[in-house]
């Protein structure tokens, strides 16, 4: 019995690694490290209630509790350095693609939004959920969900135009 469980855990995780890290990466601002980190606390916690949520809906479950540990640690602030994997260099023109650099700047807006906001714009147009399920995991009314998602929207479209049209 409880070799059957970890393997079905352990396919699960396998086959939605990459959605979950990826979705991970942008509830916390695009820091992959602290992505990877949340995405295996969550992971722990489905673990624990495997059996009772490995018929319904897991993914659902992993996804709540990464949303509200984003939504917590986003409001702890950290004043000290913040790695990088390189060291920044001068842009080099022609080797990146057009998509990585609209990711990347996508990514950096989206690490600007307050954390409900920041939840409820990748829920809802990301993760393409509708208003009532980004309002069950954000644990409010629709109303608010929504709230949060036009002004992260709203929010997003600012610092994108600031961006293009920095105001020297």
């Amino acid at each position: 019995m409880e070799r059957a469980r970890a393997g079905e855990f352990d396919e699960f995780v396998a086959a939605r690694w990459s959605a979950l890290v990826h979705l991970a990466r942008l509830l916390v601002g695009g820091d992959r490290h602290r992505a990877e980190d949340l995405l295996q606390e969550s992971l722990v916690k489905l673990w624990f209630v495997w059996p009772k949520v490995a018929e319904d809906a897991p993914e659902a479950y992993v996804r709540k509790v990464m949303v509200r540990a984003a939504a917590r640690s986003g409001l702890r602030r950290w004043w000290g350095e913040r790695p990088v994997e390189q060291l920044p260099e001068k842009a080099m023109t022609g080797d990146l693609s057009a998509d990585v650099a609209e990711r990347s700047r996508l990514e950096t807006a989206l690490a600007q939004l307050p954390p409900r906001q920041r939840v409820a714009v990748v829920l809802r147009y990301y993760q393409d959920l509708p208003e009532r399920h980004v309002a069950e995991v954000l644990g409010c009314p629709v109303g608010t969900a929504r709230s949060h998602a036009a002004r992260g929207v709203a929010r997003l479209r600012q610092i994108l135009a600031d961006v293009i049209d920095p105001v020297w």
